[in-house]
């Protein structure tokens, strides 16, 4: 795959040296379920061509963070911006620059792979053989060639994963925000999917992913984010994180002294 084959058309390989336009803007978002905070007054901004890993223990915000973002889950209070849209006021035109891989893929079990991925072709408007072209390179590089043409009912875990991001990449989205990508896969294919995300960020694309593989988001971050008990406690490089911390090591020990220290407070 070329770098620039799944990024949006108006974006080179040298989007990271230019000024980078913020394309996900949340701005105090506040989420309840009942009585329990989720969200508590998170603002956030992310770049084109950047992977953003969204780090935190279990419960502590951040799949509720993405689904907020996505459009799936609406803030009690705060803004969402993508790609400079509204969600509360233009979700339609939000939602046209971006897609999401949640953890547990979403495929409708009567279709086989090639029949749900054309549905989401048809879905994004996208031209036939563009999306041809695009699917052609995914299914080599995911190997997907043994179940494309099957019942998605058939499917692993893992095999919704390839085709989720593979619907995923087939309208070019600017921004992917990806749940737990990594779950799952061999290691073969975790390989191919940082080359992937390295590539969609060079390409000018923000991938915005949440992860507890803290060895995952070490290797491919340009920046991270820790949130816990729905607050952000910590937002940077990892070499920024290390500074926060006082400790020169690895993201797990990072991570670890900055939700233990939060924990003590």
């Amino acid at each position: 795959m070329a770098t620039g084959d799944f990024g949006p058309s108006e974006s080179g390989p040298d989007a990271r040296q230019t000024a980078r336009p913020v394309t996900v803007r949340l701005g105090q978002v506040w989420k309840s379920y009942g009585r329990t905070p989720a969200v508590i007054d998170l603002s956030l901004e992310l770049y084109a061509g950047e992977i953003f890993a969204f780090l935190g223990p279990n419960g502590a915000g951040k799949t509720t963070t993405l689904k907020l973002t996505t459009g799936l889950l609406r803030p009690d209070r705060g803004t969402i911006e993508v790609c400079g849209h509204s969600l509360a006021r233009a979700g339609r035109q939000a939602k046209q620059h971006m897609a999401f891989v949640p953890d547990q893929p979403f495929v409708y079990d009567k279709l086989t792979g090639r029949e749900f991925i054309e549905f989401t072709r048809e879905m994004y408007a996208v031209p036939r053989e563009l999306a041809d072209q695009r699917l052609q390179q995914l299914r080599q590089r995911l190997v997907m060639d043994g179940f494309l043409d099957q019942l998605t009912e058939t499917y692993s875990h893992g095999m919704k994963q390839k085709l989720a991001l593979a619907a995923a990449l087939v309208h070019a989205p600017r921004v992917l925000i990806v749940d737990e990508p990594m779950v799952g896969l061999d290691p073969r294919t975790t390989r191919v999917m940082k080359t992937i995300f390295r590539e969609l960020a060079a390409a000018g694309v923000t991938v915005f992913m949440s992860t507890h593989t803290l060895d995952i988001a070490e290797q491919v971050a340009d920046r991270i984010g820790i949130i816990h008990r729905g607050r952000l406690i910590a937002l940077g490089t990892l070499s920024e994180l290390r500074q926060m911390a006082a400790i020169d090591g690895r993201l797990e020990d990072v991570f670890l002294h900055l939700t233990e220290e939060q924990e003590e407070s």
